[in-house]
This record gives structure tokens, sequence and C-alpha cells, in this order.
């Protein structure tokens, strides 16, 4: 039981003691970054086609004729009459009916019963974590929760119709394929994790009141790992024609948020995910961090003049709790993507509520920026918030925000003149301030009732300056000082590379043949798209992450490159199914070290030159032979002029390869590659039983030595 006197409160955490004497400390105020983000949307299957669909200013609305069979509109009114013509405009996503079930290891007659939008939530969960750097294989068992909108049931009838539901399986997967909850457990099944997974449904706002959700349990600790999102699909023609009919929708196929011939909006479909961490964790961790979410905030309409419609009251107080929560002044705030359906009811609510929330203290001079993604491709319902974050965070690091399409004459509905706002109608550049990074609200206001709201910061390390965020390329993530912690010894901290290295690896992997081949294709459009050749780390960093930042499958190879054209030339190979051979590997890693004789003059150099963590780990080994022979071990290893003993005596032999055969175990540690099992021979069986944990590295270093010592002064 917890009593009030359990409770210590200070302006940013509450330390909660339980009467079991565990201590939880509620990070009520950690901001929290975005480390991750994934999509498929109209007109955009992954996240630079998204960039580029919103800087040129594309519509992905489809224009269908149902009549003709044709196309996504043509088979969800293959068996229904079309009732209103504004039926006809849907902003649709390319290939939802495909999905790679073996790859998450479902059976053909499973996946023939999943909704489409726990196909959706599976896949760009996965691209979620993979932009993230984050190793799938990594999470199982993690604090890793899962938060999604998820408001349609469209596919729950198509499949009950065409479906023999007396037969077990079929019953079972029905029910299992087609719910809300298992679309959300469904992803915590497949990778294993052990954090919350809820499933939300509050209508358009759903999505930003599940990354509100995520926030507060990364805050209250119930999670260190949080994904979270929304997901649509539009399989329905007999649903879409309601909203037609009662005059919900654009009868042109047009969002015209703000505009006066605003009439309705569009529907569209998609999915979005975003990983979230708490700040602290992801900077430690040396996470790309594509922006931070200062505060958010959820509340209701309540007793409005309609079940649907807006308040202007609640959206004015849910912006005020959420700059509240942010620590942020309304007048810093640059941008805010609108809710902006583009219906004459909604849109001068929300601008009425915006100007009144941001309002207080704002310079007639700098008006505040506002714009909607539905402009482009309508309204993704549960999946919109989380469109617009994605938005707001690309915008935020390219230092532009997109036009807002469609918008002509502002709507009559409002007075412009005193609600310093300014519609971004055409692209505009993100204002920039010497003291501090961008700023944005999203807002999500959903039917029933249930509104959330964002505020965004864009991220830059505390060192540098704040227009040094916006750039023609994306964000990168920060140093990574590189632990040998697995050697048991505070001494962590990275050690300077002295040298570049000449020759780096990228690992590839598929769980196919073609799957790798088609891998190294995408990474060619990648370096296409991405390569910096003024970052000296970019391909330093591409090679790191691929490394330990991805799941490696059973077809594997690798390419070796030195600069951006020697790994084109591989990956091309490779794409082609010619150069490096494709292997499957193996279930289990053993480490096997070798005994003495195989030393060799100048062993170690280029490791210890190039390589931080051999460096560490051979200055340990260092420093316990200056302080038990008042002498060298690397002199010895590298042939050094001056060295005061001989590589090939057994006295020096035996610390020089333990000590060898230690600094590579802790190398591959470093990058992800953990035996399974340790064999040595003769000596090689006490690097074995250092990597075992049998002993540590200095312990094992001195007895080896004495040994070595010991056999040295025994006649042949």
């Amino acid at each position: 039981m917890i009593t009030p006197n359990d409770f210590s409160i200070s302006s940013s955490q509450v330390n909660v003691e339980f009467s079991g004497g565990t201590e939880a400390v509620l990070r009520n105020g950690e901001p929290i970054a975005v480390v991750g983000i994934a999509c498929r949307f109209p007109g955009a299957n992954d996240v630079s086609e998204f960039w580029r669909l919103l800087e040129t200013g594309a519509n992905a609305v489809s224009d269908g004729v149902p009549s003709s069979g044709e196309g996504r509109l043509g088979e969800i009114f293959r068996d229904t009459a079309m009732q209103s013509e504004a039926s006809c405009h849907v902003a649709f996503i390319d290939g939802v009916d495909r999905f790679d079930a073996p790859f998450f290891r479902i059976s053909p007659v499973e996946a023939h019963h999943l909704d489409p939008q726990q196909r959706l939530m599976l896949e760009t969960s996965w691209q979620a974590l993979e932009d993230a750097g984050i190793d799938h294989d990594g999470l199982q068992g993690s604090r890793t929760g899962v938060y999604a909108g998820i408001s349609n049931m469209d596919y729950r009838g198509m499949i009950m119709q065409a479906s023999d539901t007396s037969e077990p399986a079929s019953s079972l997967y029905t029910v299992t394929g087609t719910s809300y909850n298992t679309a959300i457990g469904r992803v915590a099944f497949a990778l294993g994790l052990n954090g919350p997974a809820l499933a939300l449904d509050t209508a358009c706002s759903s999505s930003l009141v599940a990354i509100h959700q995520a926030m507060s349990a990364l805050r209250l600790g119930e999670a260190d790992l949080a994904l979270a999102g929304g997901v649509h699909t539009i399989l329905s023609g007999r649903l879409l024609d309601l909203r037609g009919n009662a005059g919900m929708l654009a009868p042109d196929g047009r969002c015209k948020t703000f505009d006066a011939a605003a009439d309705g909006y569009v529907r569209g479909e998609g999915c979005g995910i975003v990983v979230l961490k708490r700040l602290s964790d992801a900077e430690a961790d040396g996470d790309r961090i594509w922006g931070v979410i200062r505060g958010s905030a959820v509340n209701q309409d309540g007793a409005s003049t309609g079940l649907t419609v807006p308040s202007e009251e609640a959206q004015r107080h849910v912006i005020e709790e959420a700059l509240h929560k942010a620590g942020v002044l309304p007048a810093q705030v640059d941008y805010v993507e609108a809710h902006g359906t583009g219906t004459p009811v909604g849109d001068p609510i929300e601008l009425r509520a915006v100007a009144g929330a941001y309002g207080t203290g704002r310079p007639t001079e700098r008006p505040l920026l506002i714009g909607s993604v539905k402009t482009n491709f309508g309204h993704l319902e549960p999946a919109a918030g989380v469109a617009a974050v994605m938005k707001v965070l690309l915008s935020m690091n390219k230092g532009i925000i997109p036009k807002h399409l469609n918008f002509y004459n502002p709507t009559p509905a409002v007075d412009w003149d005193n609600l310093s706002l300014r519609v971004t109608a055409t692209a505009t550049e993100w204002p920039q301030y010497a003291e501090r990074a961008p700023l944005a609200g999203v807002s999500g206001f959903g039917w029933s009732g249930t509104n959330a709201h964002l505020i965004i910061e864009g991220y830059r390390p505390s060192s540098e300056a704040p227009e040094s965020l916006n750039g023609a390329e994306w964000p990168s993530g920060l140093p990574r000082q590189i632990a040998v912690s697995a050697l048991e010894s505070d001494d962590d901290a990275a050690v300077e590379v002295p040298s570049k290295r000449e020759k780096r690896l990228l690992p590839l992997s598929g769980k196919s043949d073609s799957a790798l081949r088609e891998l190294a294709d995408r990474y060619l459009t990648w370096l296409d798209e991405r390569y910096d050749s003024a970052d000296s780390t970019f391909l330093s960093d591409m090679a790191w992450t691929a490394g330990v930042g991805r799941s490696h499958f059973t077809y594997r190879t690798g390419v070796t490159f030195s600069d951006a054209e020697s790994l084109r030339a591989e990956l091309k190979a490779v794409a082609r199914g010619e150069g490096s051979d494709i292997t499957r590997t193996a279930t289990r890693v053993a480490f096997v070290y070798t005994g003495q004789g195989s030393q060799w003059l100048g062993m170690g150099r280029t490791l210890y030159e190039s390589e931080p963590v051999v460096r560490a780990v051979l200055d340990r080994c260092e420093r316990v032979m200056q302080e038990e022979r008042g002498t060298s071990l690397l002199d010895v290893m590298f042939g050094n002029e001056g060295a005061e003993g001989d590589l090939n005596d057994t006295a020096w032999t035996q610390p020089a390869v333990y000590a060898l055969e230690s600094a590579l175990t802790a190398l591959w540690r470093s990058i992800g590659v953990e035996p399974s099992v340790v064999i040595g021979h003769s000596l090689g069986e006490f690097a074995a039983a250092q990597s075992a944990g049998v002993f540590g590295l200095e312990e094992g270093l001195r007895f080896v030595a004495k040994r070595g010592a010991l056999l040295s002064s025994v006649p042949d």
C-alpha cells in the first residue's frame, strides 16, 4: 500500500517507495526521443518517398471509376453499387494484398485470415526498428511496449463471408486475425516483447493518443522502449458510401483545409510507426534522434453541441495542457501541424482554438505557421496523427515546411486579421533562432470527442548550434563509446583510434537467396540517395549499424570495401548473384583458442592501431606486465626497437598470445558476436576460461605470465 508519506515530489520526478522497499522513479517531465520511423502511406512506401511526396507537393488521392471493375475502387465496390459520387475519391496504399508471411513464420492458412492491418503493423514495426538501428533479436524478453490506433474492422465481414467458420482452425484464425487487440499483440508475439501492448480506438486521434500512452509508459518505467502509431485500411464500399451519404466526404476528392471551398475530407489508408525512448537513454545509446517530444495531453469534448461536433474550448485546453507539460511558451512554437480535415464546421473551430492557445505573447510580425498533411493524401483516420508527427519530424530535419495544398481563398468563417496565423500555402523555410531549436505542435481530434496534442522539438546535441539542425541530410547518431565491460573493468571509455581502417565489412543477410540480393540492391539505392562524400563517418556508421543494429538471417554474405566506389561494385555483384558466396549460417557460434606456436613478430600491431577495443585491452595487459616485470609486453609483441624480451621465449610467448586472444574476444563481443561455446588448446584454455568468466583479464594474465616464466626456466 502507498501512503501520502511515501511520496517525495520534485519538479522533475516523483519517487515512490513501496511497502516492499522497492523504489520506482516516475520521470514525469523527461523528454521522449523518436529514434526510428517507418511508414506505408498513399504514394509513399517508405520514409524517403514520403518526403518526396511532401517536397514536391504531390496529391496521392486516386480518382476511380467503380463500374469499370478495375483497381482498388473497383474491388471494394464489386458487390455493392456506389451511392455517393464522393466515394470515387480515395487515397490507397500500394500492395495492401501483399504480405511476406514466411518472414514472420505465419502459415498460408493463417495469413489468409489475417487482416491487412495486422500485416501492415508487423511489417512497419519491423522497418521502424531497423530505422532505429535496433536488432530485433535483442528485444526478446525486453520491456518494449506496443501502442497503436486501429478503428477499422472491414476485413472481418469479408473473411466471415468467404471462410468456412464451422471449421475450428478457420474460426480461430478469423477471431485472432481480425481483432483490434491481436493486431497489436501479434507484434509483441512476433518480436517476443514483454512490455505493455495496447490497441486504442479514439477514432481520428487514435495514433496521437497511442503516442501519448507510450510516452507515459516510458516515464513511469513500465517500458524502456516503445513502438507507437496507427494503421488503417479501406476494404468496404458500403462503409465508404455511408460517409459519402452523410455529407462527410469532399465531392471533388480534395481536402481543402482552411479554404473557403472546404466541403469535406477524403478517406485514406496507411500505417505509420515511431520508435520511442527516454531521451537520456537514447543519448547514452548513441541513437540517431529524429526529434524530441517534449509534452503531450489528451482530453474530451464532453457535452459539445453534438456528438461529432468539436469543442473549441476543449481543443484550446488540450493544447494549453501540452504546452504546460512541455515547459514551452506558446509564442515559442513555430508551426502547428493541424488536424485539418477540411470541413466547414471543424476548420473554423480548430483555427480559433489554435490561435487562442498559441497567440499569447506572440509578436504580430511573427504569425504561427499552420498546415495539414491531409491535403496531400486525405484523412488516414486512426493513422492520421502519426502521419502528421512524421511530417513534422522530416520537415524539422530538412528545414522546410512543405506546401499545404488546395488553399486559395481563406475561409471567411474566421477573422484572419486577428488570429495571427499563416497557412503555409507555399513551401516555407522553418524559422531559425539562435537561442533554441525548432518547435511544433501536432493536433489530433477524434469525432468521438477525444482530443490529443503533442509538442515536438527539433533535436540537436547540446554542443551544436540550433541552425545546424536544418540541412540537406537526415540526422545521424551521436558518437557511441565502445565499452569493454565484458572484461570486468571500469575502464570502458573509448580509446582514440590513431589511424583510419583501410577495409570495412558490410554484412548482408536474408531469409532466402533472392531476399539477400534484393537487400544489396536496396543498399545501392540508399547510397545513391543518401551518400555524402563530405561526411567521413558515413560509411563506417553504415557498416557498424548493419553489424550491431540489424538481425542476421539464415542466408548470409558480406562485402569488404575501402570507399564508396568499391562498396558499390561489391553490392552490384551480390545483387547480380555474383561475387561473395551466400552461405547458410550455423545456429551456434564457438570460439576456439589456439595454444603456443601461433605467435609472430608484430602480432596485434594493426589491430592495436585501428581498433579501440583491442587497444584498450592490450593497454591493460601492458600495465600488468610493467608491474610484474618492469618491461613492455607490447614492445616484445610488436618487435619494437629496444624490446627487452624475445617473443619466441615461452616467458613472453604465453602472455602475448593470451593478451591477443583476450583482445580479439572483446572485439567480437563489442560488435555483438557472443560465443555459445568456448574451447582452448593448451595455452588457449586460459583465454577460453577468461572468455567464459572463470577469472578476470588481469588475474588470468598474471597466472599465464608466471606459468610462461616457469616453463621457460625448465631445461629442454
